[in-house]
């Protein structure tokens, strides 16, 4: 083999699974099938992002989901083909969707026996859909705690991120990728539509310890508290030493901001505010999938007391504040958060 082959060859999604399974012995390939379904799902909801202009799907739906947010057209596509990809799986129990009210078990013999259930936001960032930004989706698997032989039942997604086994996101952009880890190394793939397939294009990703982009929606500002204000003030000021000020770059999906924050190094930030004191980001479909990655990749994520991966949840469509990212900044943030400085 020549030295252009070997340094080339193409490395697809499933190939990658399939040979990283191979590295366990307890493997039974649940959990690999899983992940290739998620991957065939995705692929589907790219071709009708990418043609959502001309198939008529996008704008508003006309209805709220459980948040009473705006439902989009591409919203409802998604969360419908997600479904059809884990209940078409022989390997997930359930599935809990920002998009339902209540987690939706799966009836039959093979979901009875499925060892795993998936937490997800089918089609993060959708109000951005209609202006060509970037937009994703989010994952989180989590193997079941109730006995196995029986449907699945709501304590199985009411667990915390330390016991997710995998999590991931794909970023609908001006290419396609899906970054997911399982719990080792975070890797990265990205579509090459020339033969439809997840290409391995980011081996290994490891965030900086220290970047120089903050991502926080400084429209609220007003309704921050002292701490989060005064980090932003710190963020602006001029520093020769360590190159403040810091590039403000905000796009308002969090997939793609958290993405160029986990490639760049940088800090994403949605803080509590006066009007939703408790945070606006999910745990179980965003926060928790998004920290695990951020933290096998070398990065910190905390909702400004407590680790989140260490949170407990409570209900399905919980919320907490939210900083991720280059572990030097998110620990600088939380001096001033935590009245420290």
């Amino acid at each position: 083999m020549s030295i252009l082959s070997e340094t080339h060859k193409i490395v697809t999604l499933n190939e990658f699974i399939i040979n990283s399974q191979k590295g366990f012995d307890f493997a039974t390939g649940e959990l690999s099938g899983l992940l290739h379904h998620i991957g065939l799902a995705a692929k589907i909801v790219n071709r009708e992002v990418n043609k959502a202009g001309l198939v008529g799907i996008l704008g508003a739906a006309g209805s709220n989901n459980v948040h009473g947010e705006d439902v989009q057209r591409l919203d409802i596509f998604a969360n419908l083909h997600f479904h059809k990809a884990m209940r078409n799986s022989e390997f997930c129990g359930g599935i809990a969707s920002e998009e339902d009210d209540d987690c939706v078990i799966y009836e039959g013999e093979r979901a009875r026996n499925a060892k795993y259930v998936v937490c997800i936001d089918p089609l993060d960032g959708s109000s951005n859909i209609d202006v060509n930004v970037s937009i994703g989706t989010i994952f989180g698997i989590y193997r079941r705690i109730s006995p196995v032989g029986q449907p699945c039942v709501e304590k199985d997604f009411l667990q915390p991120g330390n016991q997710l086994v995998a999590a991931g996101y794909i970023i609908y952009g001006s290419s396609t990728m899906m970054v997911y880890t399982t719990g080792t190394r975070v890797n990265g793939f990205t579509l090459d539509p020339s033969i439809g397939e997840f290409c391995l294009s980011h081996p290994d990703i490891k965030t900086p310890l220290q970047g120089s982009i903050y991502s926080i929606n400084e429209s609220y500002q007003s309704q921050f508290s002292d701490g989060v204000n005064r980090y932003l003030a710190y963020c602006k000021e001029i520093e020769p030493f360590t190159g403040r000020p810091y590039n403000s770059r905000y796009i308002g999906s969090m997939v793609a901001d958290v993405h160029r924050n986990l490639i760049k190094g940088g800090i994403f930030a949605y803080p509590a505010t006066k009007d939703n004191p408790q945070g606006k980001l999910r745990l179980l479909y965003e926060c928790n999938p998004l920290a695990f990655i951020v933290e096998k990749a070398g990065g910190m994520a905390t909702d400004g007391k407590n680790r989140i991966l260490d949170i407990q949840p409570t209900n399905l469509h919980q919320r907490l504040p939210t900083y991720l990212g280059s572990t030097a900044m998110v620990r600088k943030a939380m001096q001033f958060v935590q009245g420290e400085e």
